[in-house]
């Protein structure tokens, strides 16, 4: 039984995110882009792929390096092979997920083994605190079928995959940053789904398909397909969405240090960032 909501979280911003392109030119929106860094703070960076177009997304991400944070992907549609300096080899396929933490170090690639079709998927840049920063890299393939699903209400379906709803919890779990990963399909209209959530956790959702209706207390405020919205505190969600539609709640307990980032490298200051890059110059990323 979930904790009754008794300050309800509202829309603080929406935000439309930046179409770009990464890797050897994947196209992709980049969801929580630099300037939200603080403001979403354990969060670095989120961002959704999404195309049928094989040249959207048929060069891939070949070989380049990550210090200082962890990623999670996870896989809508679509197959993304996953090599690493370490020996990690997986596959990512229709609704898998993948976390690694980079900690101190590693170069790896992830490229599409498909050429045709759908391929459909988000990237979250994780934090780490600065104890961790480098620590031992950490690789983790989790099949779809291994995602708890949750049934929080009428007509909703939540995987779960990091934190907990409704006492079911997902696999992605750390004590620094404890974050939670939900995906959020309503199959019923209206579809009204509640949860708690710890007061000091900064917390948004991205929606992908459909609209969504945040009932916060200053009122319904509707959050339509491909915006953000940057949820105010508070102690809980209450959400409401027509059939069909899909959303993903991220929120996480902030670390509240300095942030310096260099691409693919992320610490706590300059000097940091500058032996991550000689480091990778020299081959120690490995």
């Amino acid at each position: 039984m979930s904790v009754a909501v008794i300050q309800a979280r509202s829309v603080e911003r929406l935000v439309t995110g930046q179409p770009t392109s990464d890797g050897a030119g994947v196209k992709l929106t980049r969801v929580l882009t630099n300037e939200w860094q603080q403001r979403l703070d354990p969060f670095l960076m989120l961002d959704h792929f999404g195309s049928a177009e094989a040249s959207d997304y048929i060069a891939g991400f070949p070989d380049h390096p990550h210090r200082g944070f962890e990623t999670v992907t996870y896989m809508l549609q679509g197959r993304m092979r996953h090599r690493d300096s370490r020996g990690n080899e997986g596959l990512l396929k229709n609704g898998d997920v993948q976390w690694m933490t980079a900690g101190r170090g590693l170069i790896h690639s992830e490229m599409p083994e498909q050429e045709e079709g759908v391929m459909e998927g988000f990237q979250l840049w994780l934090n780490l605190p600065s104890h961790l920063k480098m620590c031992d890299p950490k690789y983790q393939d989790i099949p779809n079928a291994q995602l708890p699903r949750a049934h929080p209400a009428s007509g909703v379906e939540v995987t779960v995959i990091g934190g907990s709803v409704d006492g079911t919890a997902g696999p992605i779990q750390s004590e620094h940053t404890q974050p939670q990963f939900w995906d959020m399909h309503f199959h019923t209209e209206p579809a009204t789904f509640e949860q708690a959530l710890p007061m000091g956790h900064h917390a948004f959702i991205y929606v992908y398909r459909g609209s969504v209706q945040v009932l916060g207390g200053t009122g319904p405020q509707q959050v339509s397909a491909e915006r953000m919205a940057i949820l105010s505190m508070g102690d809980g969600l209450r959400l409401q969405a027509s059939a069909g539609s899909k959303a993903i709640l991220l929120a996480g307990k902030p670390l509240r240090e300095p942030i310096a980032q260099y691409g693919p490298f992320v610490m706590n200051n300059r000097q940091q960032l500058m032996e991550a890059v000689e480091d990778f110059r020299a081959g120690r990323l490995s």
